[in-house]
């Protein structure tokens, strides 16, 4: 009997330790792990995005980018964007902390992974800002039109450069 009570207790434990949470960040393995749109390595800790979301129904599953342009410009190609419990982390381009995407504001002019040229800042950071840097940040849904914009006219592509086609840009 108590044989079964200590198997089943360790059991419990292993299977605590081995679930991944439903919220929130992860952890990067920086330099191994890709990201999900375009398969670069994601290792800029300044200038990471992850997201965390599922179709209704499922569980959710941690999604990375090496870049917000990258998170952001994926995500609207799926169904459940809007979905409630769809999270979005960005990196903090000058601490590397993880921010959410929706709480933090983005300077322009930076040199990011994918040259969609943001960095992400923490709200107080614009609030009580002396910097010029910061002057002018956008907030998310600026972001995203922001990105979206610069994927139409700077990208070429749709999910990155397709197989076959020809890197030189085109008149």
């Amino acid at each position: 009997m108590y044989q079964r009570v200590l198997l089943s207790f360790i059991l419990v434990l292993l299977s605590a330790c081995t679930q991944q949470q439903e919220t929130g960040p992860g952890e990067v393995r920086w330099d191994r792990e890709t990201c999900t749109r375009c398969n670069m390595a994601i290792g800029d800790r300044h200038y990471a995005a992850q997201v965390r979301g599922a179709p209704a129904g499922e569980n959710t599953k941690l999604y990375k980018f090496d870049d917000i342009g990258c998170a952001v410009v994926w995500l609207q190609g799926q169904g459940w964007q809007q979905d409630p419990r769809t999270e979005i982390w960005v990196a903090d381009y000058r601490n590397a902390n993880w921010l959410d995407a929706h709480k933090a504001y983005y300077v322009k002019n930076k040199l990011s992974p994918m040259n969609y040229g943001l960095g992400a800042i923490e709200p107080g950071a614009v609030a009580g800002a002396q910097d010029t840097a910061f002057a002018g940040a956008l907030n998310f849904s600026q972001a995203k039109s922001y990105i979206m914009t610069t994927e139409n006219e700077r990208h070429q592509h749709a999910g990155h450069i397709s197989a076959g086609q020809n890197s030189a840009r085109q008149p």
